[in-house]
């Protein structure tokens, strides 16, 4: 009985190992501020964890949005360009990824029907760095950029 506990868990964690090999995204991201370009306006995403979730990825966001208000928002789905609800998001309540190639993604936020914001995500060929651009507009219409670059943990 003790071999096939051994053999199962080693199963389990060469699969586990694969799956995040085969996903440069996954991983806790922390924000590196100072080589980053924030825009006064918009949300401080200090903390991005993506998850295995089944056939799915979680993202977990931790951050503080144009108004100083920290948030905690969740989204699970797949890179297939599909809006997929999130929770807890200040800018909006649906958000879509797409997989461009192995270390990039492009994403959609929607508040309803609206896009919000757009951007990109690439990680770095080495694999601990990520950089996050995006174009949104804030509660008051106006457009702003942002540049967020992570370390992985």
């Amino acid at each position: 009985m003790k071999a096939r506990t051994i053999l199962a868990t080693l199963v389990c964690f060469f699969a586990a190992l694969a799956l995040y090999a085969a996903d440069p995204q996954l991983g806790t991201w922390k924000l590196n501020e100072s080589k980053s370009k924030l825009a006064p306006s918009g949300a401080k995403n200090s903390t991005v964890v993506y998850t295995a979730a089944g056939d799915n990825v979680k993202v977990t966001v931790d951050g503080v949005d144009g108004a100083g208000k920290v948030f905690h928002s969740e989204w699970t789905g797949k890179y297939d360009g599909k809006d997929y609800p999130v929770k807890g998001d200040p800018l909006g309540d649906m958000r879509s990824y797409t997989k461009v190639d192995a270390n990039t993604l492009t994403f959609i936020g929607k508040q309803g029907d609206k896009v919000i914001f757009t951007g990109k995500v690439v990680v770095a060929a080495d694999g601990k760095s990520r950089t996050v651009t995006a174009d949104a507009t804030d509660a008051q219409g106006k457009k702003y950029s942002t540049t967020s670059v992570y370390d992985k943990q």
